[in-house]
């Protein structure tokens, strides 16, 4: 019986979206079974146990193989990249390798000439496949022996502009170049969902990181690829529109890729070091934007920040560290209040995300356009709301407060580690109280906390769930609840996290927290005054997040 009447006889597709897979398949060829998965009508899991009694060829799941290191090194990298391959076992002088299409006998005969070994096939699913891969052999480890094997490196250097237009990256991968390997490491930075791409060069190592739900994790690579980490940086500098020669400054660049449908702007930062030049790379995707409804406020959070930001005059600060999700959060604010009647500024460092009706203005203090400069010409453009990226010094400060007492909203940022710090932060930049209390309508901190994977989310033990309640300081409100953790799987890296969600700490201030700042009270009285008020802390905020089972104990100790 053919694959795709079994596959309807058990019920996991139609006769309709078989005819679709199978138009699909003449049309491009490949395997059904690959094609139907990709299509998303049926599970690999589902389909291939069926296929493998059908055709009697063991199914096996790599991801539960343990498979060691002499038995990846029979077949080299650019074999299973190219033939999409994965050695699991070797008995005698046969090698027995996941495939997901068995019934490819070119390429099977292709393997016993090449290796000289038996090949004996068993079906695996090509996710599956992949994923080994890139575990076993490393990301782009297959481009990166080809290279070696070429040995003319001025070929792999070659320009292909990808800064006039968004190009689909995903397109240029036929060729074994540094062009493609530099490619496959953003590929699959995105499809990991990483934040930012760390590149760093040692003595006799190349380092690849992936910071992904804000957690940095080192990334296998082939172990020559720190041969190539010239060519690599020269690459990218080329594609940031960098200076290639320039080897002992700080550069920064930008490039403008796509994926899919996804278009992607990628921040560059070039470090010079003692082996090298390190990168940074951060992604930054249009497809993040969220309402304030998805920014995780809970309780009357979401109204005490929608009072503030609709009030017409006043600044609203948001604190927090690097990458605590301030910029995602401002941008919230300012969807909300876009309307076309509204005129809305920004001057940002750098303009990270395009907002469609905001004017935006990136920083460029090399010609004296900071953000105390850009805040001065952005008044004669009769805005009704402008966002300063950040609050870095006195000028920047004052400038904000005079314009948030002549009748405009004004957004910003400081780096403090909580809402109350935000206050001390301004008094020590010179600013004078009275004009801090009149001025400042809301302080809100925030802090990112990993979510538990909903794949693989579990309750913790009885023992574990008093280990972890003797860590926090406050565990009332958990006393009698469950708590949950992730015990890992394939689709959060067995990392037992996937995504992320915020907590927040709102300081509103209210007339009695006016009066504390003139006097200039200390800030822990501040917030003493703030809390008994209703002010939810990070660590309340965290707790509530435990209690509706979204993140673990671990992840609040972590960030507050």
């Amino acid at each position: 019986m053919l694959i795709g009447q079994i596959l309807i006889k058990e019920g996991l597709v139609s006769q309709k979206e078989l005819d679709l897979a199978l138009d699909k398949q003449r049309k491009e060829g490949g395997f059904l079974c690959k094609t139907i998965v990709r299509l998303g009508f049926a599970k690999e899991e589902d389909i291939l146990p069926l296929l493998s009694s059908e055709i009697n060829i063991p199914y096996i799941r790599l991801r539960d193989f343990t498979i060691s290191k002499e038995i990846i090194q029979r077949i080299p990298a650019r074999f299973s990249n190219f033939y999409k391959i994965v050695p699991f076992s070797i008995k005698d002088n046969t090698v027995s390798v996941a495939v997901d299409d068995p019934l490819n006998i070119a390429m099977l005969d292709d393997l016993r000439l090449i290796l000289g070994f038996k090949i004996k096939p068993c079906l695996a699913g090509e996710f599956d496949i992949a994923d080994a891969i890139k575990k076993y052999y490393g990301v782009g480890a297959g481009t990166v022996e080809e290279i070696l094997l070429q040995k003319d490196l001025k070929k792999t250097t070659k320009d292909i502009d990808l800064n006039k237009d968004s190009t689909n990256i995903e397109e240029m991968t036929d060729d074994a170049s540094v062009i493609n390997l530099v490619n496959e490491i953003l590929l699959e930075a995105h499809r990991d969902r990483a934040t930012d791409i760390h590149l760093e060069p040692y003595e006799d190592q190349f380092r690849l990181r992936y910071r992904i739900d804000g957690i940095l994790y080192d990334i296998k690579t082939h172990l020559d690829i720190h041969h190539l980490k010239s060519s690599i940086i020269s690459r990218i500098k080329i594609m940031s529109n960098l200076n290639i020669a320039e080897h002992r400054l700080p550069q920064d660049g930008r490039i403008k890729i796509k994926i899919k449908d996804v278009d992607l702007d990628l921040r560059v930062s070039i470090l010079p070091t003692g082996y090298g030049e390190a990168v940074m790379i951060r992604l930054l995707s249009s497809d993040i934007f969220l309402g304030l409804e998805n920014l995780g406020l809970i309780g009357n959070d979401q109204a005490i920040l929608e009072s503030a930001i609709k009030k017409p005059f006043g600044i609203i600060f948001v604190t927090g560290p690097t990458g605590s999700g301030k910029t995602t959060t401002l941008y919230a604010c300012l969807s909300k209040l876009n309307q076309s009647g509204i005129k809305i500024l920004t001057i940002e460092d750098p303009v990270e995300y395009q907002l469609r009706g905001v004017t935006q203005m990136q920083v460029n203090p090399q010609i004296g356009l900071t953000f105390a400069q850009g805040l001065r010409s952005m008044l004669r453009h009769d805005p009704d709301i402008m966002m300063v990226g950040e609050v870095r010094d006195l000028e920047t400060a004052q400038i904000s407060i005079r314009i948030a007492q002549t009748g405009h909203l004004i957004f910003s940022t400081v780096h403090t580690n909580d809402a109350s710090g935000g206050i001390t932060r301004l008094l020590d930049m010179g600013i004078e109280p009275y004009l801090l209390a009149s001025s400042c309508e809301l302080f809100m901190a925030q802090r990112l906390v990993r979510l538990i994977c909903p794949d693989c989310k579990v309750k913790i033990t009885l023992q574990k769930r008093e280990d972890l309640l003797r860590k926090m300081d406050n565990t009332s409100i958990l006393q009698d609840l469950d708590l949950y953790e992730g015990k890992g799987c394939a689709k959060c890296r067995f990392t037992g996290y996937y995504g992320r969600t915020a907590i927040y700490e709102l300081l509103v201030v209210n007339e009695d927290i006016r009066s504390l700042i003139i006097q200039k009270t200390a800030v822990s009285q501040i917030k003493e005054k703030a809390i008994l008020q209703g002010m939810r802390t990070l660590r309340e905020c965290g707790l509530e997040k435990i209690k509706l089972g979204l993140t673990t104990v671990d992840e609040v100790l972590r960030v507050s």
